[in-house]
């Protein structure tokens, strides 16, 4: 995987869609304030429509607090509403046509005939505005492939600079966004490629990457994986595995939770202990094994240092613990272990810890051996 692949922020348009959520201007302000300070390549600040509120405010406080940061906004293939996106000039214009028969003629009823002509018109006169253009494929990964390579050509002829291939459903796998992903590399030149996957199978940010390692050079993600239904790729997942496994520079997952935790506490949701890289219980230890490797060297059983995502390493020791494990906390304490003793009263400790349903603090643990 190369290191110029990009994020796309998506909480602000993507994420509001999630049922019961909605974000205030001065919310907006302070998760766009957050989204700068880990080092997204774009965000989608929302939806260029009349009936959308606030969005010039929130455009005019970016552009002053964040100059450099790139603005996008997500646009239907109306002529209303592209002429609205021109007024407001984002960075970014991101058009959505769907691709799809199913979204065509079931839903929409319509065929491919007016999905060509209505994408190359917006195109052109989103260009004819003066905006950089991306187009959005929905529900790409149900469409036939032949057609959607053939929209992402014509698509580029009329002056867009990016694909975004939507995984409307979160259908697809690993493998064959890969695949798709190497099929639309065959279709454009100059194009860059880009995924929106949600996660109804519980695969948007394994697929995101997947995309990524294919040639796709952008992903969308939101806080939380906020998003209709189950959701999207989770930014924190791909903000931390591009930078702290990846080496991708100019992301800071130090700043992930400080962001996740206003978003979760804005949007009424919780954030599970076990959560990636967000988690308050991802560097928390019980186990023997892991406890006695940790304690000798922590890339054992760690993939990267905790503070390099605000965490702080937890070693408990109760019921779990073993003997191994014990003896070298007891020796970081300052203590002679008499491995004698230990493995005399190893069992009364272990019971001592599952009575109580509890570990035992540093205190206790030398009280119980003593």
């Amino acid at each position: 995987m190369q290191n110029n692949h990009r994020i796309i922020d998506t909480t602000l348009r993507e994420g509001e869609q999630t049922p019961g959520v909605t974000f205030t201007l001065s919310e907006k302000m302070r998760i766009v304030d957050g989204l700068a300070a880990i080092g997204v390549a774009e965000v989608e600040v929302g939806i260029a429509s009349p009936l959308v509120r606030d969005i010039d405010k929130l455009l005019a406080y970016c552009r002053d607090r964040h100059p450099r940061l790139p603005l996008s906004l997500w646009s239907r293939c109306h002529r209303d509403d592209i002429t609205l996106a021109g007024r407001l000039g984002p960075d970014v214009l991101s058009l959505s046509i769907p691709v799809s028969d199913l979204h065509l003629g079931p839903r929409l009823g319509k065929d491919r005939h007016w999905a060509r002509r209505q994408m190359s018109e917006s195109i052109a006169m989103a260009v004819d505005a003066g905006l950089s253009v991306s187009v959005g494929f929905e529900d790409a990964t149900r469409a036939d492939t032949g057609f959607l390579a053939e929209m992402a050509g014509r698509a580029e002829l009329a002056g867009a600079g990016r694909i975004r291939l939507a995984d409307t459903v979160g259908l697809c796998s690993p493998g064959r966004i890969s695949g798709l992903i190497a099929t639309m590399l065959a279709a454009v030149v100059d194009c860059d490629l880009a995924v929106h996957t949600h996660n109804d199978f519980g695969m948007a940010t394994a697929n995101a990457v997947a995309a990524l390692e294919a040639g796709a050079v952008w992903a969308d993600a939101t806080v939380l994986g906020l998003g209709e239904r189950a959701g999207c790729a989770r930014l924190e997942e791909l903000v931390g595995y591009l930078r702290l496994e990846k080496g991708q520079t100019g992301l800071a997952p130090e700043h992930l939770k400080g962001l996740a935790e206003y978003v979760a506490n804005r949007s009424a949701r919780s954030i599970d202990p076990a959560r990636p890289l967000i988690g308050d219980g991802i560097f928390t230890c019980e186990t023997g094994l892991h406890l006695q490797g940790l304690q000798k060297d922590p890339v054992t059983y760690e993939p990267y240092p905790p503070e390099q995502v605000g965490a702080e390493r937890r070693l408990l020791f109760g019921a779990k613990c073993g003997r191994r494990a014990l003896i070298e906390r007891i020796r970081r304490l300052g203590h002679c272990p008499d491995e004698g003793l230990i493995n005399q009263r190893i069992a009364t400790f272990r019971d001592r810890a599952l009575s109580a349903k509890t570990t035992l603090t540093d205190t206790e643990l030398l009280a119980a051996l003593g």
